[in-house]
């Protein structure tokens, strides 16, 4: 009998104490996360490169009604992963929403949530390569060496972390998460003093005139804002990192409470808040796509030391972000592969309980973001930020539904809520859902990209559907395996 197959036979002889089904992907991990890794992987999720980069080019398009978008996707966000937290406590797992999935929706359901999410993070790990790039262009030392090459450094240097320990990525994540929360609350201080003082910045006066006098709060209409909203719910992925990382502490039930509910105020401050200060310092036109708006503003108050301060730490958050995307696609394909849904190769675990088949892939896809780089650095950001914007959405459509069924079946009798809930059902996973995919549909109004990243929807679930036929019969096995083990 192969490791694996002991695996899901301890699981299967083993299920947990309150009558909830196992799931053969969560065997063989440690549980070396803490609280603090878990409370700091939330914060993590919450600040990454949709913030520090992406706000730029979306202040530039949208003005300062970004953020009125920040704040109206943030409270939908915080729902997703409320809900997610509800289900993690029901049942705690490496396999998060995938799981879940299987429990509720069936294989099929878990199948899409799975390669969905994968579609999410694989494109998620190109646009943090290529983020990475981008600022290390910032410095001139950098600036002859190929967009590419510096993503393809990037990439080696996250892979390898990765590859150690989960201790080691928990490490790496809270001292991560540490520089970016201290950073952030830094800038927001300066930006507050550059208000009380009237400090001019590029030759403007901080306040509420730089808004009045460049077009006022929705400086080019409304449709910019609306357009940007699917770009905003990307910088709000990675917040399902904690029902992910929660399969991988001793006391979920104690932890994830704690980091979810204090997502909303992170949300408010450092999104919301840090968007109202850049819009009253600079105009929407002074920023840009290609430079981070706290770089921008650092370097226009005559610190340019300042800029390159923020610059590494920016870079650093990228680095963060590729880092948990390839944490969290190894141990879902992992509990897909247990099932059969995915590749054999992605359920190997090295001797330090790390599913390096999972992450090995992840990061195959990501080798041809550095060939996107290479062929056009200068929209390589843009095209896969749309992209993974679909497998966003999809994650937490899937997981609103998950969380939908399972309150239904809560008041059937059939399973136990836990006291940590998500309130308003089912109003509030409709609400949710609804949002989600009017954000969608909306992107068919940009016709550059968001258009074309809407066309690739019928490819995606022919995609899917091949895919189905072609690991149904594994599947198939794989259940009959488990039925086996139980009796």
């Amino acid at each position: 009998m192969s490791k694996d197959s002991v695996h899901t036979a301890q699981v299967v002889e083993h299920p947990p104490t309150t009558g909830t089904p196992a799931d053969a992907g969560d065997a063989g991990y440690s549980k070396d996360l803490k609280h603090r890794h878990i409370n700091m992987i939330a914060i993590g999720g919450a600040i990454g490169t949709g913030l520090f980069l992406g706000a730029g080019g979306r202040l530039h398009n949208a003005g300062p009604a970004l953020a009125l978008a920040y704040l109206v996707c943030g409270v939908f966000a915080f729902f997703v992963v409320r809900a997610l937290g509800e289900l993690v406590l029901y049942r705690p797992s490496s396999g998060s929403f995938v799981s879940y999935a299987r429990e509720f929706l069936g294989e099929k359901g878990a199948y899409v949530a799975g390669w969905m999410y994968f579609l999410n993070w694989s494109t998620t790990g190109i646009a943090d390569i290529t983020a990475v790039a981008l600022y290390t262009h910032y410095w001139s030392f950098f600036t002859p060496v190929p967009q590419w090459v510096l993503a393809l450094i990037a990439l080696a240097v996250v892979l390898t972390v990765n590859l150690i320990s989960v201790k080691i990525f928990g490490e790496m994540e809270f001292w991560f998460s540490i520089v970016k929360v201290v950073t952030l609350v830094a800038f927001m201080l300066i930006s507050i003093f550059l208000l009380a003082t009237q400090h001019d910045v590029d030759g403007y006066k901080p306040g509420l005139s730089v808004i009045t006098d460049h077009g006022g709060f929705l400086p080019h209409g409304v449709m910019p804002v609306i357009l940007v909203m699917q770009g905003v719910i990307f910088a709000y992925a990675a917040l399902e990192l904690v029902g992910v990382a929660a399969g991988e502490t001793s006391e979920p039930e104690k932890v994830v409470p704690r980091a979810v509910n204090s997502i909303m105020w992170r949300v408010g401050l450092f999104y919301v808040g840090s968007v109202v200060l850049l819009a009253l310092l600079l105009p929407g036109s002074v920023y840009s796509a290609d430079e981070s708006p706290f770089v921008t503003v650092l370097s226009k108050i005559g610190l340019p030391a300042a800029g390159d301060v923020m610059n590494l730490v920016v870079l650093t958050a990228a680095m963060s972000s590729l880092n948990s995307g390839l944490y969290s696609t190894g141990r879902i394909l992992r509990s897909m592969a247990m099932a059969g849904s995915a590749p054999k190769f992605t359920r190997v675990m090295s001797r330090s309980q790390v599913p390096y088949g999972g992450i090995l892939l992840t990061c195959g896809i990501c080798v041809l973001g550095v060939g996107l780089n290479y062929l056009v650095p200068s929209q390589a950001f843009e095209i896969v930020l749309n992209v993974a914007s679909l497998g966003i959405v999809s994650t937490w459509v899937i997981i609103m539904i998950c969380h939908l069924i399972f309150v239904r079946r809560a008041k059937a009798g059939l399973v136990t809520r836990p006291n940590f809930r998500l309130r308003g059902s089912p109003v509030t996973e409709i609400a949710t859902v609804a949002f989600l995919l009017v954000c969608l549909g909306l992107m068919w109004n940009d016709p550059d990209v968001g258009r074309k990243t809407l066309m690739l929807i019928p490819v995606i679930v022919v995609l899917l559907v091949a895919g189905w036929f072609g690991v149904r019969r594994r599947v198939v096995q794989e259940a009959e395996t488990s039925q086996d083990v139980t009796q």
